[in-house]
């Protein structure tokens, strides 16, 4: 397994290389963060309205934070040997991917460390905006997106993504 993964004059080599850098970092760091962003809010706070209890909260956050990491992991490893797309090393993308993807999902569930409810959600609502701004700046930076029409998309969709947390969480 060590010989998949990059050791350092390779990881220079890619960091130095502006292409290798968004093939092979950024754009599979950019789909885990998107992913763990997005794809925990529906659990967090369909958990936060339908118990109104903080552990709670932070428990399925964490559970699902862990269970996307790992998925988005073993999909961006097993998806592309990279060889074809020159997209890198399937093992260090898989890590890349699966790491930020926990990043992006654990994030916005450390408010829920907070006993009180109602005050974890006021952190959390933070600090899912911090993230979308953060990933319309990274569109823009590396992908040349408009930081306005960025914003636009990743606020649309956590937005549909929160809204039915919401919705289930209270029904």
């Amino acid at each position: 397994m060590s010989e998949n993964i990059p050791n350092l004059t390779e990881f220079s080599e890619i960091v130095g290389n502006d292409k290798n850098f968004v093939l092979r970092i950024v754009q599979p760091g950019l789909a885990g963060l998107m992913d763990g962003s997005v794809s925990t809010l529906a659990p967090i706070f369909a958990t936060a309205f339908a118990t109104h209890n903080s552990r709670t909260v932070f428990l399925i956050g964490a559970a699902s934070a862990v269970g996307a990491g790992i998925s988005m992991a073993f999909s961006e490893g097993l998806s592309d040997d990279g060889e074809l797309t020159g997209r890198g090393n399937p093992i260090f993308r898989g890590l890349v991917t699966g790491l930020m993807t926990f990043i992006g999902g654990f994030l916005h569930t450390l408010p829920f460390l907070i006993g009180n409810v109602h005050t974890a959600l006021t952190w959390a609502y933070a600090v899912v905006g911090v993230e979308l701004v953060v990933i319309a700046l990274i569109r823009h930076r590396y992908f040349k997106t408009s930081f306005a029409l960025s914003c636009l998309q990743v606020i649309v969709g956590g937005g549909l993504v929160f809204a039915a947390g919401v919705l289930i969480g209270q029904s």
